[in-house]
């Protein structure tokens, strides 16, 4: 499930693995579909595959006076020879791959440099008609995800051209292509999968905190990234990058199916808000410029409040000041809950920057039970949204790294994790040292 909210422009999204993670229908793989009896049965490639560049393509470098854009059409105002537009899809098969684009110019003629996984080629492109042009084959070594990216060499028109989609054929598309072809969800597609890990709450405890610790590897603060450490039925708690200047830490509440999450206190210099979009609720956060490679503490508590109410309340630890800050108290009505839904998740919520890659740790994972006991939580369970179960993506991992449970999407990596696997992380037998009584 998607729950959106808009914070200054920036789209804020919710990947609940224990809700349905769906934008529609999961499909099988596009080698396989269901046949009348459901069952699964192989069907025959395509003899050639037409990359739409509305659900697959970015202009990954914009020139300084550029105004080069994906739309619904594909690729649009290519006036600068300086910027670069990147489209991917992967191919399973090695051997042939022959690459045509659908183009059309204005007037007269471009020439155009595209380079297939490093291997360049040049084309002069005449007609403003869309029509396909054939631009040359290289040989693919390995399965994974192919580069096609195209850059103006020269022009007599007022522009470069249109392109709408990268046509591939050849031994290496024999089987198992994947590529954006939903075009109802292209938006869901260029963001990319978002993806989550599920901590198992042993037998016989009633969960009233949980602890966690996250570390956001140098270089994997991209912006547009919304690395979520204490996700719980009904939200969710983390870090996230809005821009190259703003970093913030969020704490959200749902609203219940009836009535409203209201905000009982908040810490100082929080800024409280309500959300809307695929869903409501409260909406709290703290700027603040954490930093990259820096393991942080998140704590969070829920518990009824004996009204028929529940308190949601969350807390960070920050290593540069060395104190706990507090975030927020939300009260959900309607609703008599501990803590439920444990998880993790990472997602990308700016669709311009999705071929970017991300990852993220996540350690020492712990809940305290309704006995005020401390249990080590050592078990983790890995699932994809709609955009990696409906096979418009496969960039989308998770596992262990280190002793540390890992997820990592975007970048167009090579090799994904199968939806559902499970793992179990070394216990540290290290239970968290946060006094509960002297919390702010």
């Amino acid at each position: 499930m998607k729950i959106k909210h808009m914070m200054s422009g920036c789209a804020i999204t919710l990947s609940a693995l224990f809700l349905s993670c769906s934008k529609g229908k999961v499909e099988a793989p596009a080698a396989q579909r269901l046949t009348n009896d459901n069952t699964l049965s192989a069907v025959p490639p395509a003899s050639s595959y037409s990359v739409h560049l509305a659900g697959n393509g970015y202009v990954t470098t914009l020139a300084s006076g550029g105004a080069e854009v994906i739309t619904s059409n594909g690729l649009g105002n290519w006036t600068n020879a300086n910027s670069i537009t990147s489209i991917w899809f992967r191919v399973s098969q090695t051997g042939a791959l022959n690459v045509s684009l659908r183009a059309k110019v204005p007037s007269g003629t471009s020439s155009i440099r595209v380079t297939v996984n490093g291997t360049v080629f040049t084309k002069s492109i005449t007609g403003n008609a869309y029509a396909t042009h054939s631009i040359g084959t290289v040989t693919i070594g390995a399965a994974g995800y192919v580069r096609v990216d195209l850059q103006g060499i020269s022009k007599t028109g007022s522009y470069f051209g249109d392109v709408s989609h990268v046509i591939i054929s050849g031994a290496s598309t024999a089987s198992d292509v994947v590529y954006a072809n939903d075009a109802a969800n292209y938006y869901w597609s260029r963001r990319g999968p978002s993806v989550h890990m599920g901590y198992t709450i042993p037998a016989g405890n009633t969960a009233e905190w949980f602890y966690n610790e996250m570390t956001v590897p140098a270089g994997e603060d991209k912006i547009g990234s919304y690395f979520m450490s204490n996700g719980f039925s009904g939200g969710y708690f983390g870090i996230q990058v809005n821009s190259a200047t703003e970093r913030r830490v969020l704490f959200s509440v749902w609203d219940p199916a009836a009535g409203k999450t209201t905000l009982v206190r908040k810490g100082p210099n929080v800024v409280d808000n309500t959300f809307g979009g695929e869903g409501t609720g409260g909406q709290s956060y703290l700027l603040f410029n954490w930093a990259a490679g820096t393991t942080y503490k998140f704590l969070t508590q829920i518990k009824p409040d004996g009204t028929g109410a529940s308190l949601y309340s969350s807390w960070i630890y920050t290593p540069e000041t060395g104190t706990w800050r507090f975030l927020a108290t939300w009260k959900r009505p309607n609703t008599v809950s501990y803590y439920t839904g444990a998880h993790s998740f990472l997602e990308n919520f700016i669709d311009t920057r999705g071929y970017l890659g991300r990852k993220v740790r996540y350690n020492n994972q712990w809940i305290r039970n309704t006995s005020g006991t401390w249990v080590e939580l050592t078990a983790g369970r890995f699932t994809t949204d709609a955009t990696g179960t409906n096979d418009q993506r496969r960039d989308y991992a998770g596992g262990l790294d280190a002793g540390s449970f890992y997820l990592q999407n975007g970048g167009f990596f090579a090799v994904s994790t199968a939806y559902g696997s499970t793992f179990t992380r070394p216990a540290l037998g290290v239970a968290p040292t946060v006094n509960l009584t002297t919390l702010p």
